[in-house]
C-alpha cells in the first residue's frame, strides 16, 4: 500500500471539494431544516463524474474504486455537507449490482447509478431482527403461476431515502438450510411497485434524508431483478456492507476534519485576555488529540479501501475504520464545541447539525459492540460471544 496520494486522487480531491464548497454548509443545514433533499449538490457531483466514480467505465462510470468513493464522501463531508445516500446507493447498490448483478440489471441501474441520476437504497433492517439476520422475517417466494416471478412480503425498518429514490435493493429470505438458518437473497424493487408502501419514521437527527418503514405486501418482483444467485445473499450482503461501512468511516473522517477546521480559526482569532485562546494548552491539547484520532481513522478508512479495491480482505479493517472514524468525530465536535464555549452550541458556527450525524455512526450500519464482537472474534481468536 502506498501512502502517498497520486495526482489524480489530489485532483479528485480538490474538484470535490471546489463543488462540495460552493454549498457548504449553510446550504446543507438549510436543506436539514426545511426538510429537502440536497438535489442540487447531488447532480453537480454527478454531473462531474464523482457519484459513480466507483462504477465501471463500460456503464457510464469513473472506473475507480472505494479509494476514490471514499475520497468524494470525505471531500463533501469536510466542506459541511456529508451526502449519506452515497453509503447505501453508491458504495452498497452499486458494488453489488455491479459485482453479482446480470448483465441485463447493470445495464438497467449502473448507468443512472453512474451520473447520479438514479438512487437504489438499501433496505436490510427489520423491527424484530436487528443486527441477526438470521431471524429476518421478510420473505420472497416463487409465484406458482410459473411466470418464475418473486412474491415479496414483509417489513423493513429504518430505509434511509426511499422518498428520493426510484428503487429499493431488498434483503429477503427465500428459504432455510438443513440447520434452519435463513437463505437469503438479493431484489432490485422499484419504489412505485403494487404493493410497496413506505410509512415516515419520526427522528430528531437534523439531515435532509428522510427515515422510513417498508411494507411490501405481496409485491410482485420480475424474475430478472433477483441480484445473481438465490440464495446467494449472505455473500452478497457483505460484498456490500464493506463498502458501506468504509464510506461512512470516510464521511465520519470529513466531519471531524469540519469541525476541527471550525474550532482552529476560532481559537485562532478569539482573544479573551492577552493572546488567542489557542495559545492556551487547556484549548490546544484536545484540539490537537482530536486531530490525531482524525488521522488514524483516515489512515484505516484507507487502507480498508486499498485492500477492498485490490480483491482482498476488507472485513477487520473496515469494521476497525468505522469505529475509528465514528469515535473521531464525535471526540473533534466535542472538542470543537467546547472550543468555542456557548457559540459552540449557536446557529451561526453550525457545529450542532452534526452532533447527531457523528453520533450516529456509533449506532449504525452497525454498532460498535458488534465492531468490538468481531474484532474479539477474529482478532484476537477469543470464543463468540452471541
Amino acid at each position: 500500500m502506498d501512502f502517498t496520494e497520486t495526482d489524480e486522487e489530489r485532483d479528485l480531491r480538490k474538484a470535490v471539494a471546489a463543488i462540495a464548497g460552493r454549498f457548504g454548509s449553510d446550504y446543507y443545514v438549510r436543506c436539514a431544516r426545511e426538510g429537502r433533499h440536497t438535489h442540487e449538490l447531488w447532480t453537480a457531483l454527478g454531473d462531474a463524474g464523482f457519484i459513480g466514480v466507483n462504477v465501471a467505465e463500460e456503464y457510464g462510470g469513473g472506473g475507480g474504486g472505494l479509494v476514490e468513493l471514499s475520497a468524494v464522501c470525505e471531500e463533501s463531508a469536510g466542506q459541511g455537507a456529508p451526502l449519506l445516500l452515497i453509503l447505501v446507493s453508491a458504495a452498497i447498490s452499486a458494488e453489488v449490482i455491479g459485482e453479482f448483478g446480470s448483465e441485463e440489471l447493470r445495464r438497467r441501474w449502473l448507468p443512472g447509478l453512474a451520473d447520479g441520476s438514479t438512487k437504489v437504497v438499501f433496505a436490510i433492517t427489520e423491527p424484530e431482527a436487528g443486527s441477526n439476520t438470521h431471524k429476518m422475517a421478510t420473505q420472497a417466494a416463487r409465484d406458482d403461476s410459473g411466470t418464475g416471478d418473486w412474491i415479496l412480503n414483509g417489513t423493513k425498518h429504518y430505509i434511509s431515502g426511499t422518498d428520493d429514490a426510484e428503487a429499493v435493493l431488498v434483503v429477503a429470505r427465500t428459504g432455510r438450510s438443513e440447520q434452519g438458518k435463513a437463505q437469503l437473497s438479493l431484489f432490485v424493487v422499484p419504489v412505485d411497485s403494487p404493493g410497496l408502501s413506505r410509512t415516515p419514521l419520526p427522528v430528531d437527527l437534523i439531515a435532509p434524508d428522510k427515515q422510513h418503514v417498508l411494507h411490501f405486501d405481496d409485491v410482485r418482483v420480475p424474475a430478472g431483478n433477483l441480484v445473481g444467485a438465490e440464495g446467494d445473499g449472505f455473500r452478497q450482503v457483505f460484498r456490500g456492507l464493506n463498502p458501506e461501512r468504509i464510506t461512512g468511516a470516510a464521511l465520519g473522517v470529513g466531519i471531524a476534519r469540519f469541525a476541527l477546521e471550525k474550532a482552529a480559526d476560532y481559537a485562532r482569532t478569539r482573544q479573551v485576555w492577552d493572546v488567542p485562546i489557542g495559545a492556551h494548552q487547556g484549548v490546544a491539547h484536545p484540539l490537537a488529540k482530536a486531530r490525531i484520532e482524525t488521522e488514524l481513522a483516515a489512515l484505516m478508512t484507507r487502507k480498508a479501501a486499498w485492500l477492498h479495491d485490490h480483491g482482498l480482505p476488507a472485513g477487520d479493517a473496515a469494521n476497525m475504520a468505522k469505529y475509528a472514524a465514528a469515535e473521531a468525530s464525535l471526540a473533534a465536535l466535542d472538542a470543537a464545541m467546547q472550543t468555542l464555549g456557548g457559540n459552540g452550541l449557536a446557529s451561526e458556527y453550525g457545529l450542532m447539525p452534526y452532533w447527531g450525524m457523528a453520533r450516529l455512526m456509533r449506532v449504525a450500519p452497525v454498532n460498535r459492540e458488534m465492531i468490538l464482537n468481531h474484532v474479539a472474534q477474529h482478532g484476537l481468536g477469543l470464543p463468540r460471544s452471541y
